[in-house]
């Protein structure tokens, strides 16, 4: 088994494809693949055999065979929706492509064939709201979630705007069988500030769901009624140092494969928070925040939960850290160029 790093360069039209050592998460390059249209947005399916990739600059969602060998992409299908998505994920299973549209306001969900190949049209294409910023299934893949920030085009490299969006989650039931997507109850989860919720991960081992909060600058954690798929808050802890009153907005979202530490990218301060994870109660706490490059909108964690690589959208670069096994806390190693405007990250492990 090896590790490679995707990572999708949307001004650059590709996707750079590194090789990673285990023991020191040193990259080589392997190849660049070119992807037109700007890939924004990469998804894998859980066998890591498909690579399914989002564009910004026009509306599609394009298909990739990975090979086991090398890690290399070869195209095998492109699908037209009718607005690019915003985030993508499969179902536990790999038989469908969930997407949540931010323009439109919609949540998706598309059928994977036996090739691996996304089909058209949607089983799935419920309107939500504008803003509708991810959509995964949970562990036991009957659950969706869909969040919706709480300001739209927030760009911390422009100046704040006045464009109120939702400050919800829509929350679904799943069926794994036909794809359907049932609202739950109830439908959406009122968030009691502007926070802004945008990206989510699932705990490892305890039912609990956190989300990154783009505009609250925040992650709040909440408890997953694993019978219902209901979800009710209990803890909100910024990502900011104390004191730091300029602008900011917050990326996405990821816990180690441990369970013990959750980082998540803050935009304009341009670093990493990090957190350590209670096992017991899943509460958070911090460890700090470490310096990173300009406007780190995409980032990810290895699959062994022992680096960080985060990628700088204004910047072009791609910074990597080791995780402190004990504390949790960074340590830069190095710096990789990915091209320009790199908006999506993927660690995975492929063959073995």
């Amino acid at each position: 088994m090896a590790t490679y790093v995707y990572v999708a360069s949307t001004d650059g039209d590709q996707i750079s494809v590194f090789s990673m050592d285990a023991a020191t998460g040193k990259l080589t390059p392997k190849s660049e693949v070119a992807a037109s249209g700007g890939p924004f947005l990469l998804a894998i399916n859980p066998n890591k055999e498909y690579l399914y990739a989002g564009h910004r600059n026009v509306p599609e969602i394009s298909s990739w065979r990975v090979d086991q060998g090398d890690g290399s992409l070869s195209k095998i299908g492109t699908i037209t929706p009718e607005t690019g998505p915003a985030f993508m994920s499969t179902d536990r299973k790999g038989r469908y492509l969930l997407s949540s549209f931010y323009q439109s306001g919609h949540a998706a969900v598309h059928p994977i064939g036996d090739d691996g190949v996304v089909g058209d049209p949607p089983i799935e294409f419920i309107a939500t709201d504008n803003g509708a910023h991810a959509m995964q299934t949970d562990p036991s893949n009957r659950f969706a979630f869909v969040p919706h920030i709480a300001r739209l085009n927030d760009n911390v490299m422009e100046p704040q705007n006045d464009s109120v969006g939702p400050n919800v989650i829509y929350q679904y039931k799943f069926d794994e069988n036909t794809g359907r997507l049932t609202p739950n109850s109830p439908a959406q989860v009122e968030q009691s500030e502007r926070l802004g919720p945008r990206h989510y991960c699932f705990h490892p081992t305890l039912d609990i769901v956190y989300f990154s909060d783009e505009q609250g600058c925040s992650v709040t954690a909440y408890h997953l009624d694993s019978s219902s798929g209901a979800l009710s808050a209990f803890q909100t802890i910024t990502t900011l140092p104390e004191g730091h009153t300029e602008r900011n907005t917050c990326s996405q979202i990821q816990i180690s494969a441990s369970g013990r530490f959750l980082y998540v990218p803050n935009r304009g301060h341009n670093s990493i928070a990090g957190f350590t994870v209670d096992p017991s109660t899943g509460a958070l706490a911090t460890i700090g925040q470490v310096p990173t490059e300009p406007v780190p909108s995409a980032f990810s964690l290895d699959p062994a939960g022992k680096f960080v690589f985060a990628a700088g959208s204004a910047s072009g670069n791609l910074a990597s850290y080791s995780i402190n096994s004990e504390s949790g806390a960074l340590t830069r190693i190095d710096t990789y160029s990915v091209g320009k405007r790199p908006m999506w990250v993927l660690v995975t492990d492929i063959g073995g």
